[in-house]
């Protein structure tokens, strides 16, 4: 029996804390997430403490840090070493070139993400904080094995335990025909020793959105080319150009798991019953129900897409308030 969304949000006052987690770098729509944070933060629907990232390139850090400068909200950025992606790719070189501000020059300055995650998860009440994680699970599966520190006197997995009501998490496919083909998705295998331990060991719910819903819901290039005139340059509309050549539209994979986290009673997306979610070694996705399992991933029905996508276009494109202009 599938089940909405919206019977599984318990009510949380005020705006949702996010520990957005990503690999801004590689896909184009880590950046169109993040925008999207932003915006619902100008909303007062979310508070986002931190980014983390599990690229390992030395760019990764100031794009994320030009990013949060542009929506007015610099936030500390934290970083991994874990030689995972270090290639610069397409965009990230003209984003930090593009003439907007920032002051992380390069991400080697940056703090370690797990350090960082454990000083923010102390200050946070118990059982407030979304941890989005769209990318590898390098970062946060580190962060379960952290020991005690100065900011916390909890093991990593303890701390979480604590703070942390909800991992969404972007991974996965649970398409039973791709399934059955032995398709193994990229979030996932690109540090799946990272990806299994994390989901062995994560201490509370976890809901992932798999491949196959962002592939349903394909971000328009006209919106892109339309939606963000308001700025004479745009970090994201920056970044589409460059990233391969434009027009085209793109799954919003990063996206879902975002817009999950902070609008779950919004009737957008069904879940799956509980259940245990595993990787084999082929990084192949793999669903067992289970009523007592912390488990579940989004369900999205024929008639609730091009809701979805509206809401994905509107919120990504909303308008700042004051311009910033390089």
């Amino acid at each position: 029996m599938m089940l909405t969304a919206a019977l599984l949000a318990a009510p949380v006052p005020g705006p949702v804390r996010i520990l957005f987690d990503t690999d801004l770098g590689n896909d184009i729509d880590d950046a169109l997430a993040l925008a999207m944070c932003h915006t619902l933060a100008d909303r007062g629907e979310c508070e986002l403490l931190a980014v983390t990232l599990t690229k390992d390139n030395p760019l990764a850090g100031p794009a994320a840090d030009l990013i949060n400068r542009f929506y007015g909200r610099p936030v500390p950025v934290g970083v991994c070493r874990s030689g995972v992606t270090p290639e610069e790719h397409t965009y990230l070189r003209p984003l930090v070139e593009c003439g907007l501000p920032y002051e992380l020059r390069d991400g080697r300055d940056a703090p370690d993400a797990v350090p960082l995650l454990r000083r923010l998860l102390a200050a946070q009440p118990d059982d407030s904080v979304a941890a989005v994680q769209i990318g590898f699970s390098t970062n946060l599966s580190d962060l379960l094995r952290s020991a005690p520190d100065e900011h916390s006197p909890l093991a990593g997995v303890d701390l979480v335990r604590q703070k942390v009501r909800l991992l969404s998490l972007m991974g996965g496919i649970f398409d039973p025909a791709q399934q059955r083909a032995g398709y193994g998705e990229y979030n996932l295998k690109m540090d799946l020793p990272s990806a299994q331990a994390l989901l062995a060991a994560w201490p509370t719910q976890i809901v992932v959105s798999g491949y196959e819903i962002g592939s349903a819901l394909l971000y328009p290039a006209r919106s892109i080319e339309q939606d963000y005139q308001w700025a004479p340059v745009h970090p994201v509309v920056v970044g589409y150009r460059h990233y391969i050549p434009m027009p085209y539209d793109r799954p919003t994979w990063d996206l879902t798991s975002l817009l999950h986290a902070v609008r779950p009673d919004h009737g957008y997306f069904d879940v799956s019953p509980p259940g245990v979610i595993t990787i084999d070694e082929r990084a192949v996705t793999h669903f067992q129900g289970d009523p007592a399992g912390r488990h579940r991933y989004l369900l999205l029905r024929p008639s609730q897409q091009a809701r979805v996508l509206e809401a994905l276009q509107l919120l990504s494109s909303q308008p700042l308030r004051s311009v910033r202009v390089p």
